[in-house]
């Protein structure tokens, strides 16, 4: 099959991104490290930032397909609308993409040289990793803090979680004037909740050697103190808006709802569901002596989301191999994979 060479260079540009000090050792002027001999490394530094910015930017699926959206219409990819037959629609040379649910994307570019019954050059990926989700009814309160509750969805790494600065993001659904719904994402990147250890002089030896952590009582984030009053807010208009019995707003944290509405500029009354998620704001870097790794959350698997993503992009950007192709390079990259192959957005994986 013609037009490989590009996703072997894909390949090897993967295994550097993941494994980089396996590959090259790289050049920093300016920072008084020692000479090295292979420059070449430099050549990586635009990949691999590109990358950080992709993490950076994509702390839950539906900002993982966002970002990719964005990518794949920067040269020309055009969505397809599922609803309607492709046929008359598909042709030799065009590039494509269709989202579901807006978090499961499926991505392909159709060789130039194509013709009915050619193979297909796929690369998956999943956009979901292991964290904590916002409860479906998220109002929740202890020891004079108003928490939210959250759920662990995959399987995660459950005790890095604690002492970390943890924004919120996701989708919010938002009933407009004249009745239709509308998705709205949303990222607010700022230390809003936290997970605090208990302090040492609270735990035995035995309690700390353990660290044995119950996931519906130790991981629930804490939002505010109750104190509201002292903080010059006006309880009362909060709690007349508890009072709202919907069956649906009665059981969310005000708090939260006050600030979600801010942040995508509606009224707490027009918001009817969110799926909500909560991420480490610290962002991506480059890390060790020779700036050799990346440091980021949530790298499996939206390395290989991203790679997947730029591969293609790059591929259709390189005319001669692009031309040459009989094939057609796919892309898919899964909403589910965490918690198993069945799916809302494409069953059985």
């Amino acid at each position: 099959m013609k037009g490989n060479c590009t996703y072997l260079r894909l390949l090897r540009s993967t295994l550097f991104l993941l494994f980089p000090c396996y590959s090259y050792t790289l050049t920093m002027k300016g920072t008084g490290m020692p000479s090295l001999s292979h420059n070449k490394a430099k050549d990586y530094l635009p990949l691999a930032r590109k990358a950080m910015t992709f993490f950076d930017s994509s702390p839950d699926p539906f900002h993982v397909v966002q970002t990719s959206v964005k990518m794949l219409t920067d040269v020309g990819f055009e969505e397809l609308n599922t609803c309607e037959p492709y046929k008359g629609k598909l042709k030799p040379g065009g590039k494509y993409f269709f989202t579901k649910n807006k978090s499961t994307l499926v991505a392909f570019a159709v060789g130039k040289k194509y013709k009915a019954g050619n193979g297909f050059k796929i690369i998956g990926g999943h956009t979901d990793t292991p964290n904590l989700k916002v409860k479906p009814r998220s109002k929740k309160s202890s020891s004079g803090c108003i928490q939210l509750a959250a759920e662990c969805y995959g399987g995660g790494l459950w005790h890095t979680w604690f002492d970390r600065d943890l924004g919120i993001s996701g989708r919010v659904l938002v009933q407009k004037n004249d009745g239709v719904i509308e998705q709205r994402l949303i990222k607010i990147n700022r230390a809003l909740v936290r997970i605090p250890n208990l302090c040492i002089h609270l735990q035995t030896a035995e309690e700390r050697k353990a660290f044995s952590i119950n996931k519906e009582e130790h991981l629930v984030p804490i939002l505010a103190t109750e104190v509201i009053n002292q903080l010059g807010i006006d309880k009362s208009q909060i709690e007349k808006k508890d009072e709202n019995k919907d069956g649906w707003t009665e059981h969310q944290e005000s708090l939260l709802l006050e600030l979600v509405a801010s942040e995508i500029n509606t009224e707490v009354e027009n918001i009817v569901d969110f799926e909500l998620n909560l991420f480490d704001i610290q962002p991506a870097s480059l890390g060790g002596i020779y700036s050799e790794f990346i440091h980021s959350s949530r790298m499996d698997n939206h390395a290989t989301c991203f790679m997947a993503t730029q591969g293609l992009v790059k591929y259709v950007e390189e005319k001669n191999d692009f031309e040459m192709d009989e094939d057609i390079s796919l892309i898919v990259l899964f909403d589910h994979e965490e918690i198993g192959s069945s799916r809302l957005a494409l069953v059985h994986q």
